[in-house]
């Protein structure tokens, strides 16, 4: 039996895809990793896989984050060219233009779409008829027809992809969360809760980057609406270029309702998760089409309903309607999700109700999804 061989590339490696490494180990693949870093959550990737180092991904500033991805890509090329031209490959998320080398390799490629470019550069102010917008649209078609599989992750991405290649070669395959059952720490017992003052507060919980694209601004003017309610809490815990002028705005606006904090550890992690009451998932109508934050998966796990502002067109709102763990508005409905923020904490019924679909949901979200993406890949069939 012929050796299977294949390379694996992500220049930010965290939790999915060591498990898609790991999955692709285990059905007997040698596997080779290619990335500029690993983040370890959760599960360890195995001694078997060999990883070759390339440029480090910069998330800032922007100057240093283009020239990781384009240095990043010419030793991608190069690797693939020189040392692993007979191995298949697969692509996954960083850098995003990466995955244009297939048209050019000669190995069998596939790609893992996490966000669809170009048409992310929309949130940017980029329109479709910008040159770079139109040729990276131009190779995309080639690319896709060009490969082997091409994986993505909900039904309205691949409705997104549809105009780049033909909808039957779109694989959908679900991501998963990094905790695999509920380890959500009870408030008495979470040392998070206490440090912060948070035990009788009714947490409303946003947790990720504050940049220029996520829209954070809208869960202040929220908190903004529910000012006079003493005891709800709006914790925002993350970093980027927004985050002071937010802060700034909310000591301008006296709003005592709001705490910002820093990313926490690993180790912090669930603790400061487990602090939310509800939690909070915003994305930008521009390009929330398909996209689904991973903070979904792991606020599912723990049982959290999720109040979710996005365009009705998202991914994230369907998921709202079909699973009913909470509810979503866009960015004009803000008193409707002050109001249903109000309701839910006052309506334990509904509250408890919302926590068991969360439960309930996550159990799509689990980690033999890997297994699920290995066997399609395995499958002739489904080319």
């Amino acid at each position: 039996m012929a050796e299977k061989n294949i390379v694996i590339v992500n220049q930010a490696v965290n939790y999915l895809t060591i498990g898609l490494c790991n999955s692709f180990n285990n059905h007997g693949y040698r596997v080779t990793l290619i990335t500029g870093s690993i983040h370890t959550q959760g599960e360890y990737l195995h001694s078997n896989i060999s990883v070759k180092y390339i440029a480090k991904w910069k998330e800032k500033p922007a100057f240093s984050k283009l020239r990781s991805y384009l240095w990043g890509t010419i030793q991608i090329w190069w690797l693939l060219i020189s040392k692993f031209r007979n191995n298949d490959v697969l692509f996954v998320s960083i850098p995003p233009n990466a995955y244009l080398l297939s048209i050019i390799l000669p190995n069998r490629c596939s790609m893992l779409i996490w966000d669809v470019y170009p048409d992310s550069f929309k949130i940017l102010g980029m329109d479709e008829k910008h040159i770079l917008y139109r040729i990276w649209s131009y190779f995309n078609k080639i690319a896709f027809k060009k490969s082997y599989k091409i994986f993505t992750i909900g039904d309205r991405m691949a409705e997104l992809l549809g105009q780049y290649v033909n909808s039957e070669k779109l694989l959908i395959t679900p991501i998963w969360s990094i905790f695999q059952k509920n380890e959500r720490v009870a408030k008495n017992e979470n040392y998070f809760v206490h440090k912060h003052n948070l035990m009788d507060k009714f947490v409303v919980q946003y947790s990720g980057n504050i940049g220029m694209t996520h829209n954070v601004e809208l869960l202040v003017e929220i908190a903004k609406l529910l000012k006079d309610e003493s005891d709800i809490l709006f914790l925002i815990i993350g970093r980027g270029p927004r985050a002071d002028s937010l802060i700034k705005y909310v000591e301008e606006q006296r709003l005592n309702n709001c705490l910002f904090l820093p990313f926490q550890s690993d180790t912090d992690f669930p603790y400061s998760l487990s602090s939310a009451d509800l939690g909070v998932v915003i994305l930008d109508g521009v390009t929330s089409k398909g996209s689904i934050p991973s903070k979904t998966y792991n606020l599912m796990s723990f049982g959290i309903p999720i109040l979710s502002i996005t365009s009705k067109e998202s991914e994230l709102h369907d998921y709202s309607i079909r699973f009913n763990y909470g509810k979503s508005f866009d960015g004009t409905e803000l008193r409707k999700a002050a109001e249903f923020i109000k309701e839910i904490k006052m309506d334990k019924d509904i509250y408890n109700q919302m926590s068991k679909n969360s439960l309930e949901a996550a159990k799509n979200f689990r980690r033999n999804n890997a297994d699920k993406i290995i066997e399609l890949y395995m499958n002739d069939n489904n080319l």
